[in-house]
């Protein structure tokens, strides 16, 4: 959709590079979220690891992030307007300064605005 509206994104394969705990505390800061907030639990070990439970600590959260970069749900656009998890894609309509007339999702749903 970012691309759509014209714009060239920066994207961050976090997957592959990680996350360093200073860059998920200022993203975190940045949207006023907690760890938990951005907890991808849907195909990854979070209950395994046991951070559903609503007692483990946002430091613990932060740490499995670290080891387990997929724990982290995207994606988190950032732009001058703000920073948000943007879920689901038209979540970042609201940081952009232009949107597009039309998208296609990545499910294959033409979305027109």
């Amino acid at each position: 959709m970012i691309e759509a509206a014209g714009y060239a994104p920066t994207i961050v394969q976090y997957r592959k590079v990680g996350w360093t705990r200073a860059k998920l505390e200022e993203l975190l800061a940045a949207m006023g979220a907690k760890p938990r907030d951005v907890l991808r639990e849907k195909g990854t070990p979070a209950a395994e690891l046991r951070l559903v439970d609503s007692t483990v600590s946002d430091d613990a959260i932060i740490e499995a992030m670290i080891e387990h970069p997929i724990l982290v749900n995207r994606p988190i656009v950032v732009t001058p307007k703000g920073t948000k998890l943007c879920r689901p894609s038209e979540a970042v309509l609201p940081l952009l300064d232009r949107v597009p007339a039309e998208f296609t999702k990545e499910d294959g749903e033409v979305v027109r605005l």
